[in-house]
């Protein structure tokens, strides 16, 4: 969902407010207030990525699909470019899978060394694939482990991508993390103007927000 900038700052302020600190700032309506948004606005971006990458990936809105052809490797395994706004996964399955994968490894993972080994059957397979965000001297690729033959092809490539404002001062952020944007926003700010206190109960709020929503 695309959430205006000013919508933003009204419910971050709403949420200062709540819990009772900023609120000589709130209050004024005059260049402390400009101040405070200020403040509010340059956390936002930073603040939508944080809680995207902490979601559970069924929180995460679809709809920006990964794009580009598969290059294949050993073993029925292969990998697809990651465009440059990637920020996380949220599903990618080939067509010969019995499953999709919704969180992807890392090369520092153990997991990741048994994808590198030439036994098929220690890798990923298509009853238990594997996906790994791999840098390589051309850029970021997803890693997929593995197919039954070369013949599979991708059936959903969905991700995340990073947060930006847009030309029409919006914000793209999925529907079910917009609470606890505005909880991460707010803790940010209250940081910034020195209330570590305060952000930190802000900051429960909001992993209580990621851990405890029902799917």
């Amino acid at each position: 969902m695309i959430k205006q900038v000013e919508d933003i700052l009204k419910d971050v302020r709403v949420c200062l407010d709540r819990n009772e600190t900023g609120n000589a700032l709130i209050s004024t309506g005059d260049e402390e207030t400009l101040l405070l948004d200020d403040i509010i606005r340059s956390k936002i971006v930073e603040s939508v990525d944080s809680v995207h990458m902490a979601a559970p990936y069924w929180m995460l809105e679809q709809g920006h699909n990964l794009e580009g052809s598969i290059h294949w490797g050993e073993l029925e395994s292969g990998y697809v470019l990651l465009p440059d706004d990637f920020l996380r996964l949220v599903v990618f399955e080939m067509s010969d899978w019995e499953r999709p994968v919704h969180e992807a490894i890392s090369v520092l993972s153990p997991e990741y060394k048994l994808q590198r080994s030439r036994i098929k059957a220690l890798r990923g397979t298509a009853q238990r694939p594997v996906c790994a965000i791999v840098v390589k001297p051309f850029g970021r690729v997803l890693e997929f482990y593995s197919c039954k033959t070369e013949g599979s092809t991708v059936s959903r490539a969905v991700y995340i991508p990073k947060a930006e404002i847009d030309a029409n001062d919006g914000v793209d952020i999925s529907e079910k993390c917009y609470r606890a944007v505005v909880y991460t926003v707010g803790a940010a700010s209250l940081t910034t103007m020195g209330e570590a206190q305060h952000a930190a109960v802000l900051v429960a709020q909001a992993n209580n927000i990621l851990h405890t929503e029902q799917q």
